[in-house]
């Protein structure tokens, strides 16, 4: 991969689509992944959901990476002891060394054969080489009207997120 300072090289890496990053998982939901009301730890889904956002940052970037922020999570359904959960992530933009990547969760019952959604999220993971130092990656291209949506929407979070750590670090943006 390259440093930071080779963007303009010629020999950068070609842009990859999204299709290429795209990752699913599934987990059942056991016991141990439950409190006592035998739903699913919110804790249990976030790392869930971390692990499905980075496979698709890992595909992408075909290099180590790591979390740098997860937006809010909003829990819309319960997901109890038995029920599958489906996470399927891709990514949905590229800011130099970092991207931004959206995971959706689904619980589907497959007794009832019913699935609902149960939580979307939008990670940002930075790409490093082995010694920890960020490395470019290469730009993603969107092909569908859906990709395109979630691209331009993830510089509206950029923006949103990059204000919101100015407020906590006591700057103004």
């Amino acid at each position: 991969m390259q440093s930071v300072n080779d963007r303009d090289n010629a020999n950068f890496t070609e842009p990859r689509p999204v299709r290429d990053s795209i990752s699913e998982m599934s987990e059942i939901v056991l016991p141990n992944d439950a409190n006592p009301l035998n739903a699913l730890l919110g804790g249990r889904l976030m790392h869930w959901i971390d692990l499905a956002g980075a496979m698709a940052a890992h595909r992408h970037a075909r290099a180590y990476v790591v979390t740098a922020s997860i937006d809010h999570l909003d829990f819309l359904v319960p997901v109890r002891v038995g029920d599958f959960v489906i996470l399927r992530s891709s990514v949905n933009r590229v800011f130099q060394t970092s991207m931004e990547v959206g995971v959706k969760v689904w619980v589907e019952n497959y007794r009832a054969e019913k699935r609902h959604h149960v939580s979307s999220a939008y990670l940002t993971f930075v790409a490093i080489d082995a010694a920890g130092n960020r490395i470019v990656v290469p730009l993603v291209v969107p092909e569908t009207e859906d990709e395109k949506r979630r691209y331009e929407g993830a510089a509206r979070r950029r923006e949103i997120r990059q204000a919101e750590s100015a407020l906590r670090s006591g700057k103004r943006s």
